[in-house]
Order: C-alpha cells, then sequence, then structure tokens
C-alpha cells in the first residue's frame, strides 16, 4: 500500500502475484482539502474504476453464510494495491460470493485515496480499511489514539458523516515497527525503542536505520519517533531506501542496525527479524475493519453477519503468513484467500 496518493486503480489480477516491490498503505498526516476533492473527482469520473472482473469461483457456505443470506446480492469489493490489502480484499469477496452474492473484483487500486474514494461514491461497496489511515489520513487529526477499540470507535463515528459504515475489527495491526537481527539484538541487548534510544547516546555508531523515503520525512514516523523518544541519530546514520531493501539490509545488519518495516509484513518471519516493542506508544494503531459504503449496508445487512467470524479470526500472525504465501513463496493472493478461508471452515469449494 502504503505511501501512494495517487487514484487511478489497477485492473484486477493484472499485478504479478510476487507483490514484494508494490508501495504500502498510503497514510499521508495532512492531506489538504484540495487534494481529497481532486481524489473524489477522479474516482467518480471513473478513472480506474470501470476495469473489474466478476469472481466465478465455486465456492459454497461453510460456517458461514448458510442459507446464502447475499442471495440477489450484486457488490462490489476492493482494495489498495499492496500484497496485505489485496487477500483481504479477495477474502471478503470470496465470502460475500459464499453467501450467494454476485461479486465484482475492483482489487489492487492505486494509492489509499482512489479505494476509499471508491467506496465512499458507490462504485465499489467494501473493502478492509484501517482504523489509524482513517484517523490520520482521511480525517485529518494528528494524534492518534491509544487505545485501539477508542480508536475504531472515533473512527467508526467520525466516518458516518462521509457516508461510510465500519464493522468490528480485528486484531491485525498494520503498524510501523523496527525490527533488527538475532545477532544484532543480543550482541546490543535492545528489545524496545527506549533501548534503542539509549543506543543511540551511548554507542551513536551503532544505531543505524534503514528506512524508506517517506518514513524518513513523515511526522508519524522518524522525525516524531526521534523526537517522543529523544533517538540522537544523525542524519549520516540513517540510510534511506526502497521498502524491499530495508528487509535485507537488516537482516544483514549492515548498513544499519535497525530497520522500519511494517508489522504484518511475512519477510519479518521469513528473514528471522526481531520486532522491537513500541514501548511509549508512538506508533498509531492499524487496525483492519470492514468499511462498507453505508447505503449497501443499510440494504444488505447480513454483511456483518457474514464477515465478523472472518474479521475475528484475522491477527498479525495469520496476517505476516497469509503475506509471506505472496511476498516470499510466489503465490497469486486469490489462492491465498480462498486457501484460508477453506482451511478455516468458514467455506467450501465445489
Amino acid at each position: 500500500m502504503r505511501r501512494s496518493v495517487a487514484v487511478c486503480s489497477v485492473p484486477a489480477r493484472s499485478v504479478p502475484a510476487r507483490r514484494s516491490v508494490l508501495p504500502r498503505r498510503g497514510r499521508k498526516r495532512a492531506l489538504a482539502g484540495a487534494s481529497a476533492a481532486l481524489a473524489l473527482s477522479v474516482a467518480l469520473s471513473g478513472c480506474g474504476l470501470v476495469s473489474g472482473s466478476p469472481m466465478a469461483d465455486d465456492v459454497h457456505p461453510g460456517t458461514l453464510g448458510r442459507g446464502e443470506p447475499l442471495q440477489g446480492a450484486e457488490l462490489t469489493v476492493t482494495s489498495k494495491e499492496f500484497t496485505e490489502s489485496i487477500i483481504l480484499g479477495h477474502i471478503m469477496g470470496l465470502a460475500f460470493q459464499a453467501a450467494g452474492a454476485k461479486v465484482v473484483d475492483r482489487t489492487a487500486i492505486q494509492g489509499s485515496i482512489g479505494s476509499r474514494e471508491a467506496v465512499k461514491s458507490g462504485a465499489a461497496d467494501a473493502m478492509y480499511e484501517y482504523t489509524g489511515t482513517s484517523w490520520i489520513t482521511y480525517l485529518g487529526h494528528e494524534t492518534p489514539i491509544v487505545d485501539s477499540h477508542e480508536q475504531w470507535e472515533a473512527v467508526r463515528e467520525e466516518d458516518k458523516k462521509e457516508g461510510l459504515s465500519w464493522l468490528r475489527p480485528s486484531t491485525l495491526n498494520n503498524t510501523y515497527v523496527l525490527t533488527v537481527s538475532p545477532k544484532l539484538q543480543k550482541k546490543y541487548g535492545v528489545k524496545t525503542l527506549s533501548d534503542v534510544a539509549e543506543l543511540s547516546k551511548k554507542n551513536p555508531k551503532a544505531a543505524s536505520l534503514c528506512v524508506d523515503n517517506e518514513f524518513a520525512a513523515r511526522d508519524d514516523g522518524l522525525p516524531g519517533l526521534m523526537k517522543k523518544y529523544g533517538m540522537k541519530i544523525p542524519a549520516s546514520r540513517v540510510h534511506k531506501m526502497s521498502n524491499g531493501v530495508v528487509y535485507t539490509q537488516t537482516a544483514k545488519g549492515t548498513p544499519c542496525t535497525f530497520g522500519e518495516v511494517y508489522a504484518t509484513d511475512g519477510r519479518i518471519k521469513a528473514m528471522g527479524l526481531k520486532v522491537l516493542a513500541d514501548d511509549r506508544h508512538f506508533f498509531p494503531n492499524y487496525d483492519a475493519a470492514p468499511e462498507i459504503n453505508s447505503a449497501t449496508l443499510e440494504k444488505h445487512p447480513e454483511i456483518a453477519d457474514v464477515l465478523d467470524p472472518i474479521t475475528k479470526s484475522l491477527n498479525n500472525e495469520v496476517a505476516r503468513e497469509l503475506n509471506a504465501k505472496v511476498d516470499v513463496e510466489g503465490e497469486d493472493p486469490h489462492d491465498v484467500a480462498k486457501e484460508w478461508l477453506v482451511e478455516k471452515g468458514f467455506i467450501k469449494e465445489g
């Protein structure tokens, strides 16, 4: 996802299965009203939203969707263009389909604004969105709410006026984290971000960072992090690079000791990286939850019952496993989504 704010979509299923190089979730702190207006204008004009294809899987109700409560519904699902969002979009679409709906797949819209505006305008009906993204990026708040449930409640309340309804959240929290290799963690004895701050003062040469370019400049990224924790890391010890390279360089321990990554990325486990605790709660909660066009939910309230069991089952461990199947093993996001739903017994295939 993360950071692109472009609004034109990528045609559904047209991006390669291996998506480790795609931009991640867009979380621009202060998007001006003009930018939002432009995004809405482009989205409503159909930029990228004319593409999409029907989901035609042979799936049926398992533990959810019994009696096909969405029979006769025609629903469009969307997502941002990064791996996790695409997987969640397909999970949602397959669940709707198993519950009897006809589903159009418009996943992989470029940038956060495009997917949100698609749901707001009715060009799409639903997606999995992140609470912190809405609170900071779309609603314009500068201070995150520490308690994750309170954060979700605040977002749900404010987004009502936007014509958006939020269903119950998951514990899948795709926030920023700093990681370190096991070897260097043992060498420096760091377990928390406070430990990193202390190391930066006692041994400045050891406290080097690999970060992506946007994180280096964002208030809710490196500048805010250093201020919150009192880190003393000179610019010469901050190495800016593309997101995918951060993982490999951090795993090698050179040129950086610590790397900024995303909490649910499958490469954390695949590369054996250790996550450092955000013990002063600087990073916002980015809990995934269904975001539904309010008119759609009013017409099809059964959507909540279909999605709630799935959302309850989503957490960081599940996300890392599913993301790794795409980003590390090269599987297709649609297949990964279906396999997980079948394995959990939520739907049946064939």
